[in-house]
């Protein structure tokens, strides 16, 4: 049969879901003849008798037929769920009849090790293959999402004309740019669902103490966010967490406040703050993001502290006005830490796998289409286009001036929350890894010699104090029960 098929599709795609057709229509959209494909051959049909009528997509009933009806060297995107059924369609598929220079696209939410394994597995066998981070949702598929393809980088000149004419544009450009070799790009879209775990912490918080400490009714909070979305916080997720609180149920009352306050999550913000451990780097507002979610799910357990546990009752005097000014700066200042600690992961995963991330193109293809898009990324990328070897975010001086603008309002937000027992996880953290690191000497001194105490795992010595005794750059064990002490040092690993 494949002898006998025309090669008519410019673009193949497979996995017919919602973020599939919608990819698939936005292709046809501009001029891209596409070819696609379900394991449930059925959703062709229908997908081809409906949203795909009149338009240049051609329907597929076996992979075979599939790859047979596209042009070479074929460009075949996959959406399907991440793990497993990836590499069930990659064989598929090289039994299917792709052959050398092919490219296959991952274009889900896949694990960059994932990734990395794949990519050089289909290397060995001719095929170009690309971990593509996609995000944007449905109606970003459907008019432009963010795309973040990484992989085997001689597929780029080929794809590069359809994945650009597809994405989201910010200020005339394609949000999407190569980001690296194997997982890179799925590494990137990784630490982009991170940090917009954290972003919807820190919008929560923000409507935790509206809420909770100055008792203010949903549409009272969706006038602040409506007027936030005006300023330096114009985004989507204030946009939509203004629609969100101005939407009533048919009853009148605001429909968000009967939603069990029990939070899913797919993983992908666990992925980050795993890495960051792995990478030992303290991107402490992500993983508090995670753990708020996890403390959330424990609603059982948290119904039944209500009624064992007490605290204080929230009892606000004062200006309203300044204290929402306040809160804005909180939310503006924390938001700078979590982008700061996001890239500092990335800088550091490209030095550990020797990816060649550009900074600037990621805050670009962040700016447009995908969930975290914000006026905010424009700053980055003006951050980071103007010094590419900027060593840290908070180092620039439109952020360093930024934040330390924001620091008033932001201490008080934080210190108002615990007054009033309203946990505030990820201000806290942020502010928290600002003073910390803004701090020339913190405690860890202590720390090391507390380890060297009880395990023997010895210290270095500042270089202003190094001695004949104690020379510098050199690890030092010393015997602590020697000065005072009366507990036996020993080894133990801590």
């Amino acid at each position: 049969m494949s002898g006998q098929t025309e090669a008519v599709g410019d673009f193949g795609l497979i996995g017919l879901a919602v973020m599939g057709q919608n990819l698939i229509l936005n292709a046809a959209d501009h001029g891209f003849t596409v070819v696609a494909f379900n394991r449930t051959v059925a959703k062709v049909d229908r997908f081809l008798d409906n949203e795909a009528k009149g338009k240049s997509i051609v329907g597929a009933h076996s992979m075979e037929e599939f790859v047979a009806k596209l042009k070479k060297p074929r460009r075949m995107m996959l959406l399907v769920m991440a793990g497993q059924p990836v590499d069930d369609f990659i064989e598929n598929l090289l039994k299917s009849g792709i052959e050398e220079g092919d490219i296959i696209i991952d274009g889900g939410n896949s694990h960059f090790p994932d990734t990395n394994r794949r990519t050089k597995y289909l290397a060995s066998k001719g095929i170009r293959f690309v971990g593509s981070g996609v995000s944007g949702g449905e109606e970003g598929a459907r008019y432009g999402p963010s795309i973040m393809p990484g992989g085997n980088e001689e597929a780029w000149p080929y794809i590069k004309d359809v994945l650009q004419s597809i994405s989201a544009k910010s200020d005339g450009e394609a949000c999407c740019q190569w980001v690296g070799d194997e997982g890179a790009g799925h590494y990137v879209k990784m630490v982009h669902n991170g940090i917009e775990y954290g972003d919807m912490q820190l919008i929560c918080e923000a409507y935790d103490i509206m809420k909770r400490g100055l008792g203010m009714s949903g549409k009272e909070m969706a006038d602040v966010f409506a007027e936030w979305n005006k300023g330096v916080l114009d985004s989507f997720l204030i946009e939509i967490t203004r629609d969100i609180l101005y939407f009533n149920d048919d009853d009148g009352t605001t429909l968000v406040e009967k939603i069990l306050d029990a939070a899913g999550q797919k993983g992908t913000g666990k992925w980050t703050a795993i890495n960051a451990l792995d990478m030992g780097q303290p991107v402490t507002l992500i993983g508090e993001a995670v753990f708020a979610r996890c403390l959330s799910s424990l609603k059982g357990e948290r119904t039944r502290a209500s009624e064992k546990l007490t605290g204080p009752t929230p009892n606000f005097t004062g200006d309203r006005a300044q204290f929402l000014k306040n809160l804005e700066q909180a939310l503006y200042g924390s938001k700078i830490i979590s982008y700061a600690q996001g890239f500092m992961l990335m800088q550091s995963a490209a030095k550990e796998y020797g990816w060649k991330l550009q900074k600037p193109e990621i805050a670009l293809m962040w700016r447009g289409g995908c969930i975290i898009r914000s006026v905010f990324l424009k700053d980055i990328t003006k951050a980071y286009r103007s010094n590419p070897d900027l060593e840290n975010l908070l180092f620039d001086d439109f952020f360093n001036k930024a934040i330390h603008e924001a620091q008033e309002g932001w201490r008080d937000i934080v210190s108002k929350g615990a007054l009033w027992g309203i946990p505030t996880p990820a201000f806290s953290t942020a502010l928290s890894f600002f003073d910390g690191f803004r701090t020339k000497d913190l405690p860890a001194n202590l720390l090391q010699a507390q380890r060297d105490y009880f395990g023997a795992h010895t210290f270095r010595i500042k270089p202003e104090h190094a001695s004949e005794k104690y020379p510098e750059g050199k690890d030092i064990h010393v015997n602590w029960t020697g000065r005072g002490g009366n507990v036996s040092a020993s080894t133990y690993n801590a």
